[in-house]
């Protein structure tokens, strides 16, 4: 049986001396683990198609519950992002998070359109690197069904309160205490606030389109990155890659 699909390559793995195991997020089957034969020789035709974070065209053979890709064509293969190293390993960051959140045969419409966004903005867009981390961590939290309450504050109902809690996923005010909470409160201005509520809001075309200064921004990635590893309670090594060579 063949299957056509569009998928972005999260994964490489080594199969044998020739053949690569491809993990692939794709839009209606989830993730698909698919054998490109004879990827790793020399000169081989889907080297491009198969490459870490190419998104592609792959028309697949299923024998025996295993997929091989038989065609594979190129639709973006994100050029400017392989130049730079840092934005690369944020990337493959971005492709680490969606393996742990997709799954096989369920479909993964808006994370598959996430993480493709995500790196156009890297990559075509010249967006900052803080934002888009930002953006794709919290929108992914919310996708996967970590939705915070943003709304006011858990306890005094103020509007714009200034304290997160990120294993509650809710807005506090510091004065109100920490609610019987045992978790991390971070501190949040109205500014980031106001970001975050746009991040899980807003129109998927629009992720980018908000502004904060660079303490701002900060704050916000902190808040965000947090958010995301402790309700999945796991770290990314990936994450610690791109940690690694921002502050080098």
């Amino acid at each position: 049986m063949y299957l056509k699909i569009q998928g972005l390559v999260l994964r490489q793995t080594q199969y044998n001396d020739h053949d690569v195991l491809l993990t692939i997020l794709t839009k209606n089957h989830g993730k698909l683990t698919a054998k490109a034969r004879g990827l790793r020789r020399k000169n081989s035709p889907l080297t491009a198609q198969c490459q870490l974070l190419a998104f592609s065209e792959f028309t697949l053979f299923e024998y025996r519950g295993m997929y091989t890709i038989n065609e594979a064509s190129s639709i973006e293969l994100f050029h400017d992002l392989r130049r730079d190293l840092t934005r690369l390993s944020l990337g493959t960051y971005f492709a680490q998070v969606s393996e742990v959140l997709s799954q096989e045969d369920l479909p993964t419409p808006d994370l598959q359109s996430l993480v493709l966004n995500c790196l156009f903005a890297l990559s075509n867009l010249g967006e900052d690197e803080p934002k888009v981390k930002a953006v794709f961590e919290f929108r992914a939290a919310c996708i996967s069904g970590f939705y915070p309450d943003l709304s006011m504050c858990s306890q005094c109902g103020n509007p714009w309160p200034d304290r997160f809690d990120v294993s509650e996923g809710r807005v506090e005010c510091a004065r109100c205490g920490d609610g019987g909470s045992h978790g991390i409160r971070m501190p949040i201005t109205p500014g980031v606030l106001q970001a975050m509520r746009y991040i899980t809001q807003c129109d998927s075309h629009k992720l980018f389109s908000f502004q904060l200064p660079a303490d701002a921004m900060e704050q916000l990635c902190q808040v965000t990155e947090c958010y995301l590893t402790t309700q999945l309670e796991r770290g990314f090594s990936t994450l610690d890659f791109y940690k690694t060579i921002l502050y080098t």
